[in-house]
């Protein structure tokens, strides 16, 4: 069974929102990291990049896949997790710790077409 965080917001594509204060923390799910597999390389968009909610911003390649990351929030990118870069495999440890991107959000109303915990649950079927 996945792990799934209250509090959090969850897109379609498997990505979560953390919210804290004007920052959005954005990573992929525990439900998606467990249907990828072993994660050997994070795509991720430079600092100072414009995020757009439903638009691509990287790609997560497992040893089984490669699979594109889709914003569930617009923003601009303040931090990328540098430690993917050399230890990809962090997301399959905990995929809540190891958050990708960290963007400041630039409408956070758009939260509002995001899944709660609870219809992240429903929706794969948990």
């Amino acid at each position: 069974m996945s792990k799934i965080i209250e509090g959090l917001f969850y897109s379609e594509s498997h990505e979560y929102v953390r919210v804290e204060g004007e920052f959005g923390y954005i990573g992929i799910t525990d439900h998606a990291q467990h249907e990828l597999g072993n994660v050997v390389y994070v795509d991720m968009p430079e600092v100072d990049d414009e995020v757009t909610a439903g638009e691509e911003f990287g790609a997560v390649e497992s040893t089984k896949a490669a699979s594109d990351l889709i914003c569930p929030v617009s923003g601009t990118v303040v931090e990328v997790n540098e430690a993917l870069e050399d230890e990809p495999g962090l997301i399959n440890k905990d995929a809540f710790e190891n958050w990708i991107i960290k963007v400041e959000l630039s409408d956070k109303g758009e939260l509002d077409n995001l899944m709660d915990a609870a219809g992240y649950k429903a929706m794969i079927g948990e």
